[in-house]
């Protein structure tokens, strides 16, 4: 029998550990893939939210306030519904503040639909909303102020018109934010109005009659209102700086219109003679040289004109009608430039609500509202220095209608002579069309009083006088129509 052999397992070899380092790293390799899986998965959600149109469904103004921090600034925008989650817009800029990205404050306006990207771009680089202000060329202080007062996106309380002098506001159109007060829009114009005086009395020729930037901005305020074509302010300024080289007196109509009603505005009616007579210390029919102060605001071109005047002897101007103005250096033309001024008017072109005649009591009509300045007895003109000022001053009425703010329509005195004046005539309106000319209705004249006494006197022209219907005959001088017969209805 045979001796079954016992199996002997085979020896076990024991395990050979890794070293603890090789175990940390391995963990950590392990982890950190899991990490990376995971951040990815959650900049790969981010980037599709921030990326991915946004909820507004139309273009919504938000106010972000100083001082709002990252977080609640992304908060805002979630609960105003510009964006989805206020998470992936604060995690954005958390990290673009890295390359110096970062919410600005302000006042934005977002288009429907705007992405996250598209809003952080918008604030991150503070394309906050801008505001215009204007005010034109022309304007007084007080219709400036009017305006910068009444605008409902400045802040700050209203600005007085104490202390602010004719002219010191800028001519331009301002550009500012939400959050400007009242008081800088006002700051901020009387500089730039400062700068341009600097730069422009900077080139300012040796030999101006000029003393200082105050006359400048005085005479530039008188071509302002002299005429609103641009290619005329030179011409316009140079008349007025030759007749101050020779002692003539201005003879402006802007400056008379200003010291009635100051700085309102427009005048709401005719220049009279008795305005002309009345002495303020703005009319410059009545007073030698330049009035004390501007009488609006000019704009830079007109400034420039008085700097660099037309070369022109040119001693009067009147409206040509044509829209602009006749130039004169001798009273002689200019009065044949009145007469063809007075040649348009005979054929109808008036401005709007002009008569041909003055009403009877036109030269004694007083002004509407009392002189904004005291008026002072002054002399008459040096018969020597000053243009001669005729008895009845018919086109110097005339000339009240002026361009831009103070256009007035002004009767003509009838069959008074043309005189000599400085400024501008009204511009003539477009001449009215020309009437349709219709053909007349038939007429037959009737020697007897009625068609019965036509036949009774004479049969023959009974018989050449017929009465037709639609046609017209005359009895005793007077046309009477032959009414038309409706035929009757069946």
């Amino acid at each position: 029998m045979e001796q079954e052999i016992e199996r002997v397992p085979d020896p076990v070899r024991p395990k050979k550990r890794r070293p603890v380092l090789t175990r940390v790293i391995g963990s950590l390799t392990g982890l950190s893939l899991l990490v990376l899986i995971s951040v990815g998965a959650l900049l790969g959600y981010g980037w599709t939210q921030f990326t991915a149109s946004g909820p507004l469904a139309a273009n919504k103004v938000i106010n972000i306030p100083e001082g709002a921090t990252r977080t609640q600034i992304s908060r805002l925008l979630q609960d105003e519904g510009v964006i989805t989650d206020a998470r992936v817009l604060n995690g954005a800029s958390l990290v673009f503040s890295s390359w110096g990205a970062r919410l600005r404050p302000g006042e934005y306006e977002f288009i429907s639909g705007s992405s996250m990207a598209n809003v952080f771009d918008s604030i991150s680089k503070g394309r906050v909303l801008t505001y215009k202000l204007t005010v034109p060329e022309g304007w007084t202080s007080q219709m400036a102020l009017a305006r910068i007062n009444g605008n409902e996106v400045l802040t700050g309380d209203a600005v007085s018109l104490a202390g602010i002098a004719e002219g010191a506001l800028v001519a331009d159109t301002m550009v500012f934010r939400r959050g400007k007060t009242r008081q800088d829009i006002v700051d901020d114009m009387r500089d730039a109005q400062n700068h341009l005086l600097e730069d422009l009395w900077a080139r300012k020729p040796a030999d101006s009659i000029l003393k200082s930037k105050d006359e400048l901005l005085v005479l530039a305020s008188i071509v302002e209102k002299e005429t609103g074509q641009p290619e005329e302010r030179a011409q316009v300024a140079a008349v007025f700086l030759n007749r101050l080289k020779k002692g003539m007196r201005l003879q402006s109509d802007p400056t008379i219109i200003y010291g009635i009603i100051g700085g309102a505005g427009k005048l709401d009616r005719p220049l009279t003679k008795a305005d002309i007579a009345t002495a303020t210390l703005y009319n410059t029919y009545q007073i030698d040289g330049l009035p004390p102060g501007p009488i609006a605001s000019p704009g830079r071109a007109a400034l420039e004109a008085v700097i660099s005047p037309a070369q022109s002897n040119a001693l009067f101007f009147v409206a040509d009608g044509t829209g602009g103005h006749a130039f004169a250096e001798t009273l002689e033309q200019h009065n044949a430039n009145v007469q063809k001024w007075r040649e348009f008017q005979k054929n109808g072109i008036l401005l709007p609500g002009e008569d041909t005649a003055p009403p009877a009591e036109t030269a004694a009509v007083e002004p509407l509202a009392a002189p904004t300045v005291e008026q002072p007895a002054l002399p008459a003109p040096d018969a020597a220095v000053a243009p001669v000022t005729p008895a009845v001053d018919d086109t110097a009425v005339v000339e009240a209608a002026k361009t831009q703010e103070n256009l007035q329509p002004v009767p003509l005195p009838v069959e008074e002579p043309a005189v000599a004046t400085t400024g501008a005539l009204p511009k003539p309106a477009t001449p009215p069309p020309l009437p349709v000319e219709k053909k007349p209705k038939p007429v037959v004249e009737a020697k007897a009083e009625t068609p019965a006494a036509v036949a009774a006197e004479s049969p023959a022209l009974a018989e050449t006088v017929k009465f037709e219907p639609g046609s017209v005959v005359k009895i005793n001088g007077k046309a009477v129509p032959v009414p038309k017969l409706k035929p009757k209805k069946r």
